[in-house]
């Protein structure tokens, strides 16, 4: 799926990590603008000056939040996608699978990284790249593995599932109906399957 040039991160001392799990609560429960540095620092038990002393800024704050939130995503999509069978039409509905278990445990809210780009737009600030290399690496994922499924039909199919994904990820977070990662992931097995007999009747 390619590489990826890696963010840079804070070394975690034990005061580090309180703030990030802090910073990682109130960002996602509240928005990233809604909260401040004072709030951070009170919730993780440290001086506001420990906070900079050891991130530099909240922009840094808010870049080490997303890209420990998006490494545990894949380790936890990655459990998933190795426990499921071999045939890439499995492996494509194990990601909605873990997507609704990672949902129901960490994610009532929606997905951390749209809601996180939904207040950061500028492709300057520290956390854009982890926001946008999150997607990108799930697009990729889906468009390998319509690959096995169907390799002329890849460069659609890829794509169609993405939507289907991270549109169930948003209608989650907004609670308008209800288990839309369920409804998404019957959507996903109509369109593998329909492209994989189109595929074999090629």
């Amino acid at each position: 799926m390619g590489t990826e040039e890696k963010p840079r991160r804070t070394t975690m001392t034990p005061a580090a990590l309180r703030v990030l799990e802090a910073a990682g609560r109130l960002f996602y429960e509240r928005g990233i603008h809604a909260v401040g540095v004072d709030l951070i620092a009170a919730e993780a038990g440290v001086t506001k000056k420990t906070l900079y002393d050891r991130f530099g800024s909240k922009e840094q704050v808010v870049a080490d939040y997303l890209a420990d939130r998006d490494e545990r995503w894949r380790a936890f999509l990655g459990r998933h996608l190795a426990a499921a069978p071999p045939a890439a039409a499995a492996r494509v509905l194990a990601v909605f699978d873990a997507a609704r278990a990672w949902s129901d445990e960490h994610g009532p809210r929606g997905c951390g990284m749209v809601n996180a780009h939904a207040e950061i737009s500028d492709p300057a600030h520290p956390a854009h790249p982890i926001i946008t290399g999150q997607k990108r690496w799930m697009l990729a994922l889906f468009t390998d593995l319509a690959a096995e499924i169907a390799p002329d039909g890849a460069g659609r199919l890829g794509p169609a599932l993405m939507l289907l994904h991270e549109g169930a990820l948003v209608a989650h977070g907004l609670a308008v109906f209800p288990d839309p990662i369920r409804h998404a992931r019957e959507q996903a097995r109509a369109l593998v399957t329909a492209a994989g007999d189109a595929a074999a009747r090629r």
